[in-house]
């Protein structure tokens, strides 16, 4: 198997010669092996002879880990730690001295040096303390590109999020305005559609909030979690109830299959945020007179939700990047549907909470079908488990 092989730059500043050969002689060849297979660090050796020359160096190609002298003519190793910044700029320093006096190493740590070698050291001293240098300097590395990962993602989250905000903002504003203006003269009555279309622009926006709130409680682990025996055919029942008088206004039956009783022990929140979201997308996207079908089913391990729609369905493509934050099926006709993109992303996050997962099957103009599985936990599973 190729492993992938990870390159640091090493520079050797010391003014003895017989050190800088000893020192090529123990690292050239060696390698580490990083664990996870992350790879494989291979050195790539430079030298220099004092503090100027070192100082040159570094500026033209700046190391990833220094091995520098304590003592020198000329620019002293503190004086070149000093000038270059420590960790803070970028490099590692290791202090090579003969001179470990608690004093210097009060100093050189305040300049920013890493660690310390102290001098006549055994090759496996030299390596045991570069294996030390490079698991820290891994670590660093890897916690600078989980900072970038994290502003990245925040700069997309808040970018989308003023995406989603911004029409909606736009289109009450609008009709404010043309409020405001008596664009259709001063009685009431002729702007009611303008009041409606408000209304259903501020509840797109409430439930935006409402999603985002219940993604985030989720995903931070902020939110308190209460564990109790649920009746999981119970709470589909009652999600199905609040949105009967919407299915009814579009003439859309809701048939329901499932035990008198399937129990399991969870958070009735959970389920209920799971459930919501399924069966109001199975409404949504529904075509009028259609049918949603909620099933529960339930073997030992596990519990099973099955939501079917006869709606628009969707594209192999589309089911792709379905369970994604902030995505949306966009086509000619879901361009009046209201949504975050949320809401599946989120019940998928919950089912997988419950060792479970979604999966959909689709067809365009035929409908949907969701089937969720859960993991079927009883109080003793859960009796012990903490909180959060």
């Amino acid at each position: 198997m190729n492993e992938t092989q990870i390159p640091l730059r090493v520079l050797v500043v010391d003014d003895e010669e017989g050190m800088r050969l000893g020192v090529a002689r123990v690292i050239r060849g060696f390698t580490i092996d990083l664990p996870n297979e992350q790879g494989r660090v291979v050195f790539e050796l430079s030298n220099a002879s004092s503090g100027e020359e070192a100082m040159e160096r570094i500026e033209t190609t700046k190391p990833d880990i220094l091995l520098l002298d304590h003592k020198m003519s000329g620019i002293s190793g503190l004086d070149v730690l000093e000038r270059i910044g420590g960790e803070d700029g970028g490099v590692l320093t290791i202090m090579l001295t003969a001179y470990a006096s608690l004093e210097t190493a009060i100093l050189a740590t305040k300049r920013g040096a890493y660690d310390f070698l102290a001098k006549p050291f055994t090759p496996e001293d030299l390596r045991g303390t570069l294996r030390k240098a490079v698991k820290h300097l891994m670590l660093q590395r890897q916690a600078r590109r989980l900072a970038e990962e994290k502003r990245r993602i925040r700069f997309e989250f808040i970018s989308v999020l003023t995406h989603e905000m911004k029409a909606p903002l736009a289109a009450v504003e609008g009709y404010l305005n043309l409020l405001a203006e008596r664009t259709l003269g001063d009685q009431l009555p002729p702007y009611d559609d303008m009041i409606h279309r408000c209304r259903v622009r501020m509840e797109g926006m409430r439930k935006l909030i409402f999603d985002l709130l219940d993604m985030t409680r989720i995903e931070s682990g902020l939110k308190k979690r209460t564990w109790e025996e649920v009746d999981v055919a119970a709470v589909a029942r009652a999600c199905m109830d609040v949105f009967l008088p919407e299915a009814q206004k579009r003439d859309i039956r809701l048939d329901f299959d499932a035990p008198e009783q399937v129990v399991m022990s969870a958070d009735r929140g959970e389920l209920e945020i799971l459930l919501n979201n399924l069966i109001s997308n199975a409404v949504k996207y529904n075509r009028d007179g259609g049918v949603v079908g909620v099933a529960v089913r339930a073997d030992e391990r596990t519990v099973t939700l099955t939501i079917a729609d006869t709606g628009i369905g969707m594209t192999a493509e589309e089911q792709g990047r379905l369970f994604e934050d902030f995505v949306r099926i966009r086509n000619e006709k879901t361009h009046n549907i209201l949504g975050s993109g949320l809401g599946l992303s989120t019940a998928r996050k919950l089912a997988r909470m419950y060792l479970g997962d979604i999966t959909v099957q689709s067809t365009p103009g035929v409908g949907s079908t969701f089937t969720v599985t859960l993991g079927r936990r009883t109080s003793a599973d859960t009796s012990d488990a903490v909180t959060n």
